[in-house]
């Protein structure tokens, strides 16, 4: 499986945020005399996060903030992203990132398949601290990215791994391991639910970010069946401070995966589950 790039409240921990939070350009400070959210990055990720229910200080929000100035640098010389307006690289990276976090509950362990440029999971690390999360890419070179934004934003009990979803869900270190799998990545919903099912736990959820799903839902019955899962709820809504329409489903593991599952790889994307 090759990933491609994408396009989306506990006690603050010192550990996920500790970085300079001093005001600058760079960090997306805004100067005392503009709170607009729509000129002020730091307002507009607060206000924007505020919206779905996750609320963020200062410092997660610069820590945030950080994260995209290191993405964008990185960005110069390899394809991280397509969007680098700061309005717009909030809106569809961090907000839309964080708009999984009403929905992960009492979850502790995260796998972020196919994190790409570390979305949704980076995000959601620095908003939720005690989550344990795994970013898992096909990519070396993204991942070399991603353990350069932990080690400079000092992040714990997070990690990225150069692994194929199809290897990852064979590896007895990381199947059905999980009490969540998260993907934002570029397949159909069938696709995802064998890269994804299989490294969760039973009883445990499976999070797809998707722009539209009916067609999708529709076309899943069969995998999942075959792989034990079951939709729990899908949540339609529009982000904040835009005009997207996003689609978060949730699906709950029944069972465990069926040992044949996932195939090997590259099989599920050529011949889905439908």
């Amino acid at each position: 499986m090759e990933y491609s790039d994408k396009a989306g409240n506990r006690p603050h921990d010192d550990k996920a945020s500790s970085i300079n939070t001093n005001s600058s350009t760079k960090q997306g400070r805004c100067p005392p005399v503009s709170l607009d959210s729509e000129t002020c990055p730091v307002s507009l990720l607060k206000n924007g996060a505020e919206q779905l229910g996750v609320r963020l200080d200062d410092s997660k929000a610069s820590s945030l903030l950080a994260y995209k100035d290191i993405l964008l640098e990185w960005n110069e010389k390899m394809n991280l992203t397509a969007i680098e307006e700061e309005r717009e690289f909030i809106i569809k990276h961090f907000i839309d990132s964080l708009s999984i976090l009403p929905f992960i509950g009492k979850v502790h362990s995260l796998i972020d398949v196919g994190t790409g440029a570390g979305f949704p999971g980076i995000p959601i690390k620095i908003a939720q601290p005690s989550l344990e999360i795994v970013l898992l890419d096909s990519l070396e070179k993204r991942v070399g990215f991603l353990r350069t934004v932990i080690s400079e934003l000092k992040l714990d009990g997070i990690t990225a791994l150069h692994l194929r979803a199809e290897d990852a869900g064979m590896a007895p270190v990381h199947r059905e391991k999980y009490d969540a799998a998260v993907a934002r990545a570029v397949a159909s919903l069938p696709v995802l639910l064998e890269y994804c099912l299989p490294l969760v736990k039973a009883d445990g959820i499976f999070i797809a970010m998707k722009g539209s799903s009916a067609e999708e839902i529709a076309a899943s019955k069969k995998a999942l069946e075959i792989l034990g899962g079951k939709i729990e709820e899908v949540k339609e809504f529009t982000l904040p401070a835009s005009d997207i329409n996003r689609s978060i489903v949730i699906v709950r593991k029944l069972r465990q995966t069926p040992t044949g599952f996932p195939r090997k790889a590259g099989k599920p994307s050529k011949q889905p589950l439908i």
